[in-house]
C-alpha cells in the first residue's frame, strides 16, 4: 500500500506497527469536519503508540476528485493533518483493495459487516493489523466506544 506521495510501503510501514484507526476520506463530503477530530486523536494518543491513518477514497459521489498534492494541500492547509494518508484507493467493488477486503469482515457494534457504508467509516487495527473494532461514518472521533476501543490497544 503506497503512502500519498507514491512511495511504496505496507500497512505495517505506514502504521509504525502502532495500533491505528483507518479511515476512508474525502476533503468534500459533509463528514469532512471529522478530519478535526481524527488529528485531536493524533495528537492526543500518538506518543502512546497510536496512529490515524487516513485512506483516500472516491468511490462515494466522488467527493475525493483531487490529486495527490491536491488531497495532501487541502488535509494539511485545512486541519493541519499530521497523520498518515495513503494512495487514493477503492474501498468497495470489483476494485477493492486488499486491506479493505480484511477489514469489511469486520463487524460493527450492531454485528453487521461487509460494504463501507459512506466516507469517513472507522476501522480500529491492532498493532499487528488484526481488526479490532468498526465504527461507521457518523461516529465522532471522540465518541466515548471509539475511545475506550483505541485505550484498550494501548500499552
Amino acid at each position: 500500500m503506497a503512502r500519498l506521495d507514491g512511495t511504496p510501503g505496507t500497512l505495517g510501514d505506514l502504521t509504525g506497527g502502532k495500533p491505528a484507526l483507518i479511515v476512508n476520506v474525502a476533503s468534500k463530503c459533509g463528514l469532512t469536519p471529522q478530519y478535526t477530530g481524527l488529528e485531536q486523536l493524533q495528537k492526543e494518543y500518538g506518543d502512546r503508540g497510536f496512529t490515524v491513518l487516513g485512506v483516500p477514497c472516491n468511490q462515494f459521489m466522488g467527493q475525493e476528485p483531487g490529486s495527490a498534492e491536491e488531497i495532501q494541500e487541502f488535509c494539511s492547509t485545512s486541519y493541519g493533518v499530521s497523520f498518515p494518508l495513503t494512495e487514493k484507493i477503492e474501498v468497495n467493488g470489483e476494485g477493492r483493495h486488499p486491506l479493505y477486503a480484511a477489514l469489511t469482515e469486520t463487524a460493527d457494534a450492531e454485528g453487521a459487516a461487509g460494504d463501507i457504508q459512506w466516507n469517513f467509516e472507522k476501522v480500529l487495527v491492532a498493532a499487528d493489523g488484526t481488526p479490532v473494532a468498526r465504527f461507521r461514518p457518523t461516529t465522532d472521533p471522540h465518541d466515548p466506544a471509539l475511545i475506550a476501543a483505541i485505550e484498550g490497544q494501548l500499552a
